[in-house]
């Protein structure tokens, strides 16, 4: 009876592990190791977009560009236009305005009619030039006639002296209401009897585009009120403000990119011209102007500039600003990469020779429909960072032609951290 009883529990505890062998190896190949076997082959520094995400989202790619950020120097200023470009249109004459022909933003022509003016002060020189002719006539035959008899010894020399006296005078007076005439603007040999100019007209004395008409219709003017204000912006030029300590770097015709303050997305160009000799007011500031150059469209004289200023013409590699971002305190660009693709293909393949030995009812989950797009994250190190580009410098070797993601980028690492996030914490 005791051997009986020492066999049965040995059978038990043999039973027992067993058991528990089989359980560990069912463990072993349950979903979730698996899920932890795929983990370990994931491609942690991508991320897949389909087209609708990317379109969603606003992501744009681009190339690495090549701009002048190295060895240049950044300056502020403000856009001038000099005063032989500007002009304000005044009244030699004191009247009233009857038509204005301009409004602000209005391309003009030199010598073009902006406005004109009436007053009956006018008519009344042109009536006196009309008969001052005739005057003259007669001071003419007075004076010949006195001549004559003075050589012959029968009028006395003062009657031929006051005869040429007043003939003087009144071509004299003529000589003057001639030129007020041209100034008017009215040309006195086209006045005849009956056919006078009731309005002057005001011309502008430069081409340009009308910045200011501060007057109305019926408004009184004299010569010292404007009636508009022209602004030739085609000698349009940068006044920057240098310190002393950069002053010798800098030299005549180097070249200049400049953005306007609120439009810093778009660049332009300018070249110095003059350097200044005096310090401005009571900083160490030194005042350099730069002639701007190409496209002037959107510049107004007096806005706000941030330029700088190229000491030589070495280039470099640089991105947009937003196509840099930093995770754990290292910065990132995103490339376009088909790395991840393959990789899934690799897996895909690994899985279905793994089938092999497995019951072929397993399926492969369906990849998702659509094209899309795999970002990879490239480690990079910054540099100057100017007119919306920043220096860069690859710390791992990419393709010269390889596509970045110049807007967006963010979005990217989003996806790309939480997804990594989502998976270490199965």
């Amino acid at each position: 009876m005791k051997n009986i009883f020492l066999i049965i529990p040995v059978a038990l505890i043999i039973g027992l592990q067993a058991s528990c062998n089989s359980d560990g190896g069912k463990e072993e190949s349950s979903p979730a190791k698996e899920e932890a076997h795929a983990h370990d082959h994931r491609n942690e520094n991508t991320a897949t977009f389909t087209d609708a995400q990317i379109k969603s989202v606003g992501i744009e790619t681009g190339n690495i560009e090549e701009k002048q950020l190295t060895a240049s120097i950044r300056a502020n200023g403000a856009l001038r236009v000099p005063n032989q470009n500007k002009a304000s249109v005044n009244s030699l004459y004191s009247g009233v305005i009857r038509t204005l022909l301009v409004q602000p933003g209005n391309v003009v022509k030199r010598g073009e009619v902006i406005a004109t003016i009436s007053n009956p002060d006018f008519i009344r020189m042109q009536e006196e030039y009309l008969s001052i002719g005739p005057k003259i006539v007669l001071a003419e035959q007075e004076f010949n006639r006195q001549k004559e008899l003075n050589e012959g010894n029968a009028g006395a020399l003062k009657n031929l002296q006051a005869a040429e006296s007043e003939m003087r005078a009144l071509n004299t007076r003529r000589s003057s209401l001639e030129q007020q005439l041209q100034l008017m603007g009215i040309n006195p040999r086209s006045l005849t009897n009956g056919k006078l100019t009731t309005v002057v007209s005001l011309r502008t004395p430069i081409g340009g585009i009308v910045s200011n008409v501060p007057v109305k219709m019926g408004s009184y003017v004299d010569v010292s009120t404007t009636v508009a204000e022209v602004v030739d912006n085609s000698q349009l030029h940068l006044d920057l403000f240098v310190y002393e300590k950069d002053l010798p770097k800098l030299k005549n015709n180097q070249s200049i990119h400049f953005t306007v303050t609120n439009n810093p997305g778009k660049e332009y160009d300018a070249q110095i011209f003059s350097l200044g000799s005096t310090f401005e007011d009571e900083s160490k500031a030194v005042s350099v102007h730069a002639q701007v150059k190409g496209d002037k469209t959107g510049l107004i004289d007096g806005m706000n500039i941030t330029a700088l200023i190229s000491l030589d013409k070495i280039t470099t590699p640089a991105v947009p600003n937003d196509a840099i971002v930093t995770w754990q305190g290292q910065d990132y660009i995103f490339i376009v990469t088909d790395a991840h693709a393959e990789e899934e293909h690799h897996e895909e393949g690994k899985d279905h020779k793994h089938d092999e030995s497995e019951p072929h009812d397993h399926k492969v989950p369906a990849k998702p429909a659509g094209k899309e797009v795999t970002f990879e994250k490239v480690p990079v190190a910054k540099g100057t960072s100017e007119v919306g580009y920043t220096q860069i410098t690859l710390l791992k070797p990419v393709a010269p032609d390889t596509k970045i993601v110049t807007k967006g980028a963010f979005f990217v690492l989003a996806k790309l951290t939480n997804s990594g996030e989502g998976e270490h914490s199965h």
